[in-house]
């Protein structure tokens, strides 16, 4: 997916970077924050967190998104296979999708997480 430098996001991305260092021969770490989002994304090289998961084994990360449809359109218009909508009450929908390795990943939308909330 597409990602912006740190404070930039006028091309569309999906993804802020918000670090990608070598700190080591060997070693990088790359943060990736999904745009609106305050949570990280952490993958890298060269450290046993990342170098000992085997490709495949994420399974239902949730990547919170304000408008489902917009974000599903989005990714699906980029070419990424998104399984449709589903709204499960009570103000959640989700939506699937897998990446090449199999990680499995999940669009959430919750009502109430609107404006500040999000």
């Amino acid at each position: 997916m597409p990602t912006a430098r740190k404070g930039s996001t006028s091309n569309g991305s999906v993804f802020v970077e918000d670090v990608d260092v070598q700190p080591a021969a060997g070693v990088r770490v790359v943060q990736l924050t999904p745009v609106g989002s305050g949570c990280t994304i952490g993958m890298g090289t060269g450290l046993p967190a990342y170098d000992q998961m085997a490709p495949g084994t994420i399974k239902g990360l949730h990547l919170v998104v304000a408008d489902i449809e917009q974000a599903r359109a989005e990714l699906a218009g980029r070419g990424v296979e998104v399984g449709a909508v589903e709204d499960v009450g009570g103000g959640v929908k989700y939506a699937w999708l897998a990446d090449p390795d199999g990680n499995t990943l999940t669009l959430q939308e919750m009502a109430w997480r609107t404006g500040d909330k999000f």
